[in-house]
């Protein structure tokens, strides 16, 4: 279980309502595009009713565990459509490639590559959870059309089926709000996982988001190493710079800096003395 899984479940423990943590939102104004656009025409579910449909099976998604991207509803913020690299991403998979997104939660991501003309049955995705599964099928509405691969897994379990069915066989691997759960040492695990799991040749990529800090501590001082590391840009590199030394893997690593939008906005607000950013990235074997 991640470092911030931990720090959660020890606040929950000591009698705090989910609802009551700093990032909980009851309600949202209005559905964010891509996603409103997904729920009406691909899950069709009429337009009037979208916005309630969505806060209903938040909820349920929030009782499985309270993570921050679901009570603020950043989930909704969907990451690959803009990504710089995505279409390319729907080119290769339309041709038969392979994409894993690797903490997918409710599989919010999938959806839109299955909207945008993907077969389903060339998706993976893993969660810790297997009942974020089931929820993403209600939120979508489309328990008997998608054919995607959903697998429970720790990243970290050498023997999971993640690592039996897929080590060498995904072209692409999506992360969004992941690598920022662990400390700086069960991230560069998860990515030397993650570098297994990619085909070993030029071109394999890695794409997401995360959430970054505009001043790191020290990944040197481990007496002091927060529970989940946030990087700046120039840690972000210095990270990947030791998965090359230790894996004998070469990397492109383009990443850069956004500013906190939308359904993000509120989604810092409990860390109010730390200045942070979105960092996006995209990671292309060479």
């Amino acid at each position: 279980m991640a470092k911030a899984e931990n720090e959660i479940q020890s606040m929950l423990s000591k009698g705090m309502d989910p609802k009551e943590l700093p990032w909980y939102e009851p309600t949202i104004d209005e559905i964010p595009e891509p996603a409103k656009t997904i729920l009406e025409n691909y899950s069709k579910i009429p337009s009037d009713r979208v916005l309630q449909h969505v806060v209903d099976v938040r909820e349920r998604a929030y009782s499985v565990f309270p993570y921050p991207c679901i009570g603020s509803f950043r989930f909704l913020d969907l990451s690959i459509p803009q990504s710089p690299v995505y279409a390319e991403v729907l080119q290769r998979l339309k041709s038969g490639e392979k994409l894993l997104d690797v903490g997918c939660a409710i599989g919010q991501e999938l959806r839109q590559l299955v909207y945008d003309g993907v077969p389903s049955e060339n998706i993976y995705a893993s969660d810790l959870r297997r009942d974020f599964f089931d929820i993403g099928y209600d939120l979508f509405a489309d328990h008997e059309t998608l054919n995607c691969n959903f697998i429970v897994a720790d990243i970290f379990d050498s023997d999971s089926e993640l690592v039996k069915k897929l080590t060498g066989k995904v072209s692409i691997v999506n992360a969004a709000s992941f690598f920022h759960l662990f400390p700086w040492d069960k991230q560069v695990e998860a990515i030397k996982r993650v570098v297994t799991l990619l085909r070993p040749e030029p071109g394999s990529l890695l794409i997401g988001r995360q959430a970054g800090r505009t001043d790191p501590e020290d990944p040197d001082d481990k007496e002091n190493a927060p529970g989940n590391y946030r990087h700046d840009l120039a840690t972000w590199k210095r990270m990947w710079e030791q998965v090359e030394r230790e894996t004998g893997t070469r990397w492109q690593v383009d990443s850069w800096r956004e500013d906190w939008q939308g359904v993000d906005k509120g989604f810092d607000k409990y860390h109010a003395n730390v200045e942070s950013f979105k960092l996006r990235f995209v990671v292309r074997k060479l």
